[in-house]
């Protein structure tokens, strides 16, 4: 499996994506913002992704290992990292959760919370994610929206929309990410593909997947078509380029202007 790599922030602050990959395994975390609200953790969402991307890799070294396993450990491990932080509040670092593995026979994969896995399969894709988030909170979801992009009355609202969040995150009824406990893995996601059925595949935060989700600037045909000719870091600067066009977020109301963007492209040699 050939991979290409690669993130980038969507504005001036640290980028809190994460994307790894090795011949066998491509391996995508999206940090969820803080927005300026208590964590009870000194180390933060950029600490706690490469924290997290580190041990998953080593976690799934044996390619035999189920990848919710793999994933129960690591958060596991990253928790164990901090014991001085406050890791039962609602806003200790968390990020989404995807994660491919090529075998002889076929692909696995996991998802946590909404960073896709797309497969194209002969001119079809399949998508793969988890958007349980968009049940929750709906009316402050759509309140961000009233307010264009940059705005105080957006910082407020996309502020207060988060905290609310944070209550139905990893609790019943509400959805699940990685955070400090391994219990989320029984939450994720998972599956298989034959292999002989995949051309490639792109493991991508939602900040890099909006090209096709949200802003519909592209066909999942041409973001493939994008990702083959300028690889990770074209469909990154294709994102780029829409969200220009849209700078107070009137056309695609969003929460941010540009969101961190984190992409594995897949093919196979």
């Amino acid at each position: 499996m050939r991979v290409s790599i690669a993130t980038a922030p969507g504005g001036p602050n640290p980028n809190e994506d994460w994307v790894g990959a090795t011949s066998l395994l491509a391996i995508v975390l999206d940090g969820l913002s803080t927005v300026g609200l208590d964590t009870g953790c000194r180390h933060g969402v950029p600490w706690y992704v490469s924290q997290l991307g580190g041990h998953l890799i080593a976690a799934l070294a044996d390619p035999g290992r189920p990848l919710a396993d793999g994933l129960a450990q690591a958060l596991e491990q990253v928790a164990a990292l901090h014991p001085g932080c406050d890791l039962a509040n609602p806003g200790t670092p968390s990020a989404t959760v995807s994660i491919l593995r090529a075998g002889a026979e076929q692909f696995d994969y996991l998802v946590l919370a909404d960073s896709p896995i797309v497969f194209e399969r002969d001119g079809e894709y399949l998508v793969k994610t988890d958007l349980r988030v968009e049940a929750v909170v709906p009316e402050l979801r759509a309140e961000t929206e009233r307010f264009p992009t940059g705005t105080s009355e957006h910082t407020e609202s996309v502020r207060r929309m988060v905290a609310a969040q944070r209550l139905t995150r990893n609790v019943p009824g509400g959805y699940w990410v990685a955070s400090s406990g391994g219990e989320a893995a029984d939450h994720a996601l998972t599956g298989a593909v034959p292999v002989a059925e995949v051309q490639a595949v792109a493991v991508m935060s939602d900040g890099a997947a909006r090209l096709v989700t949200d802003y519909q600037a592209a066909t999942w045909a041409e973001g493939f078509g994008v990702l083959r000719a300028g690889g990770a870091d074209g469909l990154i600067s294709a994102v780029r380029k829409v969200e220009a066009t849209d700078p107070h977020g009137l056309r695609w109301p969003r929460f941010k202007v540009g969101d961190d963007a984190a992409v594995a492209f897949c093919e196979l040699s």
